[in-house]
């Protein structure tokens, strides 16, 4: 059972609503990120097998597992897709010494049209100054599903952010988030491990609600990432409907969003 202190609150909620992802700055120990780096480096991360309850993904010596065992990574886990979620997959990304050459811009998948989601951690186990890259993503781009490389064509976005961070840092990502590897300038190895887990309870109020009815959740909710435009009001309405999935309230709003499109009186005036 997780400890409610663990849980994410509502606002950290409607951030993940809103940008599609939560970022945790030096959540790992340094122990562990040592220990997972020395892994990384030999090639010795344990691996689990797609579908199965994650946690029977990694042995009991795993230092992976040990991480993703944190109850700080675990409240984080259930507030997102609920106890024991499913592995999906993992992988550690490396990006070697003075790799001139970025990654381009994608989606990890197919077109998902699913309100449900999936998750994905990524995980770095060392400093991840500018120089070395860090991997880019771009907030606000979770709802515009594409099929993997679609946004292959595009550079740069206005409002696009390179993960520069500590070692132990953690984001958790929606699974439409639009990502991409960065250039290492650097004479040192980059490293970054992701895995991704499914749901396996429908995702309703998973976390601490104490909070829920903080006016500040509708600011977050409209918030105006400026790439996408004017289509900013399409993304209200996006987020509007994955805030009631999450709530389970068919009846929430903001700024008179989604009301006006479900306004389809069905009386007949009566002329006669």
């Amino acid at each position: 059972m997780i400890d409610r202190q663990y849980l994410l609150d509502s606002k950290q909620m409607a951030n993940f609503v809103a940008d599609g992802y939560l970022r945790f700055d030096e959540l790992v120990p340094n122990k562990w990120n040592q220990a997972a780096h020395r892994e990384f480096e030999n090639r010795t991360v344990e691996g689990g097998q797609a579908g199965k309850p994650l946690s029977q993904a990694w042995s009991e010596k795993s230092t992976i597992r040990k991480i993703f065992d944190l109850p700080e990574i675990q409240g984080i886990i259930h507030s997102l897709v609920g106890p024991d979620p499913l592995y999906d997959h993992q992988a550690t990304h490396i990006v070697n010494p003075e790799n001139k050459t970025g990654q381009i811009w994608h989606a990890d998948a197919i077109i998902d049209t699913r309100m449900h989601f999936d998750i994905q951690f990524m995980y770095f186990s060392h400093d991840t100054p500018r120089e070395m890259g860090g991997t880019a993503i771009l907030p606000g781009s979770h709802f515009r599903l594409v099929s993997e490389t679609d946004v292959a064509r595009y550079q740069n976005f206005v409002g696009q952010v390179k993960t520069v961070c500590k070692a132990g840092t953690v984001l958790v990502l929606h699974h439409g988030m639009w990502h991409c590897a960065q250039p290492n300038h650097t004479d040192q190895t980059r490293y970054m491990f992701k895995l991704r887990l499914n749901p396996t309870v429908r995702q309703l109020r998973l976390w601490n609600t104490d909070d829920l009815d903080d006016p500040a959740i509708h600011g977050i909710i409209g918030r105006n990432h400026r790439w996408y435009g004017n289509e900013v009001r399409l993304e209200q309405v996006n987020r509007i409907k994955f805030w009631r999935f999450l709530v389970g309230d068919d009846k929430f709003d903001h700024a008179y969003w989604l009301s006006r499109l479900e306004n389809m009186p069905e009386n007949i005036l009566n002329v006669a």
